[in-house]
């Protein structure tokens, strides 16, 4: 999932974001289980972006007032 623009975040519905939010969960855990392991993720900065990304949809639905 590339990264997405403040705007294009919040021109999405809700259902959509919190879709994207387990998606990026997800994949946050797989990087986090490589690194767990002893391996080297791919990307490592990669991690740092999916927190970010994270980050932004929290505030969102946050600002929406969705307590998740």
């Amino acid at each position: 999932m590339g990264r997405k623009k403040v705007d294009e975040l919040r021109a999405k519905s809700t259902e959509e974001l919190i879709r994207m939010l387990n998606e990026l969960h997800e994949e946050l855990m797989k990087y986090r289980k490589i690194i767990r392991s002893g391996g080297a993720p791919e990307k490592p900065g990669k991690i740092r972006v999916i927190r970010k990304q994270i980050a932004r949809i929290m505030t969102i639905l946050g600002e929406r007032g969705i307590k998740l």
